[in-house]
């Protein structure tokens, strides 16, 4: 069997999927840009091809001899030149199979540009030729911690999701059904709706992450426009908050809130529910010390809980919306946006 080229191999959801076809004895190459760090997260035994979506010539050669290929690229205003160039070349190079990441609300003409990007991202590679599945992702429960930084500063999730009902999966899943897409040949053409096995509110988010950390967790709905002035305050690429604040919009209007069965289906067991993921999540970060800060302050730690820290990767909504929504700035600005108001919806168990 040829290798199986993982793009986005450093990411939360593609660390995952190295590890599932790896131990499924599929040979495995990983595109990477830092391979210092790649070499930590995935181990000496994994081939590395060292690159960059900009550098056509290391594309070209982390496809020479590749028989199958997982694409996953950053929701980003180049995304579909990127994805472009890598469909191009997969198809120059012979690849015969291609397992694309992408969302349950994918559509070129939506309003929400990261969805519209992978719309756009999904019709491109359709019209390649080249045998392809589709996995449209729900709601990444890596989400959540997006908003670590304010439950350790304040003990408090700041959204504004209102009550909606959201179909979230675990990666772990995710790379499950990616691994058996690309070993098995039976689900070329189809796309994939996943999630997990129940939809769920952030008022019931709040409540199972206190269960778990030991601590008090409130959900506060803040408006629309709050959220996005504190992104784009803390220093965010307008790009980037506006399109996080579209991805709100989505959810609160419930576009993302139906399950599916397709995931328990393709891996012959139940995906994992969000209080699976909480509590793995509360015992990588237990009893974690405050955070001294390179000014000489010191960030607030609930105890006896935490949520880990940590980089999530090369995806989005995931990656990079984690990283702007646990910036500080970004919470104290949302904690400022919640006193003003005088508003504050409580999920959380005291």
């Amino acid at each position: 069997m040829n290798p199986i080229l993982v793009t986005g191999a450093t990411g939360n959801t593609g660390r995952h999927l190295v590890r599932e076809l790896t131990t499924r004895g599929a040979p495995v190459r990983a595109f990477v840009r830092d391979p210092g760090r790649a070499r930590e997260l995935l181990g000496t035994d994994v081939e590395l091809a060292v690159g960059d979506h900009d550098d056509p010539a290391s594309i070209t050669t982390a496809l020479d001899g590749i028989g199958r290929m997982f694409l996953l690229t950053p929701s980003h205003p180049d995304m579909v030149r990127w994805e472009r160039a890598l469909v191009d070349a997969a198809a120059h190079a012979g690849v015969d199979r291609i397992v694309k990441m992408s969302t349950v609300a994918a559509d070129p003409d939506s309003e929400g540009r990261f969805a519209a990007w992978q719309g756009q991202c999904e019709d491109l590679l359709r019209a390649s030729g080249i045998p392809a599945v589709i996995l449209r992702s729900g709601y990444h429960m890596t989400n959540v911690l997006a908003f670590a930084e304010s439950i350790r500063a304040t003990g408090r999730i700041f959204a504004p999701l209102g009550d909606a009902e959201i179909a979230m999966i675990d990666r772990r899943d995710l790379a499950a059904v990616a691994a058996v897409t690309l070993t098995e040949s039976e689900h070329d053409g189809r796309t994939y709706p996943l999630t997990g096995p129940e939809a769920i509110t952030y008022h019931q988010v709040a409540t199972q992450l206190s269960t778990v950390l030991g601590t008090p967790v409130a959900y506060v709905d803040v408006p629309e426009d709050a959220a996005l002035t504190a992104m784009l305050r803390a220093g965010a690429p307008d790009w980037l908050a506006h399109g996080v604040a579209e991805v709100h919009r989505q959810v609160s209007r419930g576009l993302l809130a139906k399950t599916t069965d397709v995931a328990r289906v393709l891996l012959g067991r139940e995906p994992h529910a969000f209080a699976d993921f909480a509590r793995d999540v509360a015992a990588a970060g237990l009893a974690s010390p405050p955070q001294h800060q390179p000014d000489g302050g010191t960030r607030l730690v609930r105890q006896p809980g935490v949520l880990p820290r940590g980089s999530f990767g090369d995806e989005l909504p995931g990656g990079q919306l984690v990283s702007l929504l646990r910036n500080p700035q970004v919470v104290a600005h949302l904690v400022e946006a919640e006193e003003d108001s005088g508003e504050c919806v409580d999920g959380g168990v005291e």
